[in-house]
């Protein structure tokens, strides 16, 4: 009687590939100013620290709270700084275990805050340099209020929103890269 036996045939493996010409998952290198590395953390410390400067200043006048910008302007460095903190917190521990910040959930969480805080930051300052141009400029009482401080911490919030742009720029673009 004639079976069947079971016949191997040899099967050609597949050419093998050289990993640099076909990169499995290429990620983008990690830029100064994306969160987790040292321009990141020197980003923050800089947001922080001009917002905790434009709050104090601020704060130091009598008669900041007379006036709605200059409020809305305590309230958003406050959030700022709060925001900035935090997330220098986190650079920092990012640094010090060596983890990597780059996946997407915690990227869209820093993408989203940095939009939110930029976007008050920005229009406090934005509010309070109209009322101290109205009040040095055309209403001339600058003898009664305190101007330079107000123009103080006006140019301080602007500054911290100058460090916060390429926080969310380095996030935004990280973040529509996958």
């Amino acid at each position: 009687m004639f079976s069947s036996r079971p016949a191997v045939h040899p099967v050609e493996a597949p050419p093998m590939t050289d990993a640099a010409e076909n990169p499995q998952g290429v990620r983008m290198k990690d830029l100064p100013g994306m969160p987790g590395t040292r321009g990141g953390l020197l980003l923050r410390l800089a947001q922080f620290v001009f917002a905790v400067a434009a709050l104090v200043v601020m704060a130091s006048t009598s008669d900041f709270a007379s006036v709605t910008a200059f409020c809305y302007l305590v309230a958003a460095v406050i959030l700022q700084s709060l925001w900035s903190f935090s997330l220098a917190i986190v650079d920092i521990y990012a640094l010090l275990v060596k983890r990597c910040l780059r996946n997407t959930r915690i990227l869209s969480l820093f993408t989203i805050g940095d939009g939110i805080t930029s976007t008050l930051t920005f229009a406090a300052a934005c509010a309070s340099a109209g009322i101290t141009v109205l009040i040095g400029n055309d209403l001339n009482i600058c003898a009664e209020n305190h101007c330079a401080s107000f123009e103080t911490a006006t140019a301080m919030a602007f500054i911290s929103w100058f460090a916060v742009s390429p926080s969310f720029l380095l996030n935004f673009w990280s973040l529509a890269s996958r």
